[in-house]
C-alpha cells in the first residue's frame, strides 16, 4: 500500500489500553492495527509498557516474579484531523477502558527506510 507523502499540521493520537483487553476474540491492539490500515491510516505504532496504572489505580508491572498479563500499551498514529475524526467513533465502540487523546504535531519528515 503507497501513502502519500505529507508534512506540516497532522494530529497525534495515542490510545492507552492494557494488553489483556480483547475485541471479538483478539487483542485489542491487533484489532486497532488492522482497522487503522483497513482505513489507509498512513502508519501506526504498537508500545507496550513495562509498568504503569490507570483509572485503578492497580499498577501492571513485568518485575513481579509472574508475568505480567496486563501490561500497559499505548497505541500511536499521526494522520490528518478529518481521518482521525471519522474513526473516533469506531473507536469508541472498540475501548471499552482505557484513554484516548488527540494532540497537534508538525510533521517534518514521513518517508519510507530505504
Amino acid at each position: 500500500m503507497e501513502h502519500q507523502r505529507f508534512e506540516g499540521e497532522r494530529t497525534l493520537m495515542r490510545i492507552h489500553i492494557g494488553e489483556s483487553d480483547k475485541w471479538h476474540g483478539k487483542p485489542l491492539y491487533q484489532a486497532v492495527v488492522e482497522l487503522f490500515r483497513r482505513e489507509g491510516f498512513s502508519g501506526v505504532t504498537v508500545l507496550r509498557g513495562v509498568g504503569g496504572y490507570g483509572s485503578s489505580s492497580r499498577y501492571h508491572t513485568d518485575k513481579i516474579l509472574r508475568l505480567s498479563q496486563d501490561l500497559p500499551i499505548v497505541i500511536e498514529m499521526v494522520e490528518d484531523s478529518e481521518h482521525i475524526e471519522r474513526i473516533l467513533p469506531t473507536l469508541d465502540e472498540m475501548v471499552d477502558g482505557g484513554l484516548i487523546t488527540l494532540e497537534k504535531v508538525r510533521v517534518i519528515l514521513y518517508r519510507p527506510g530505504k
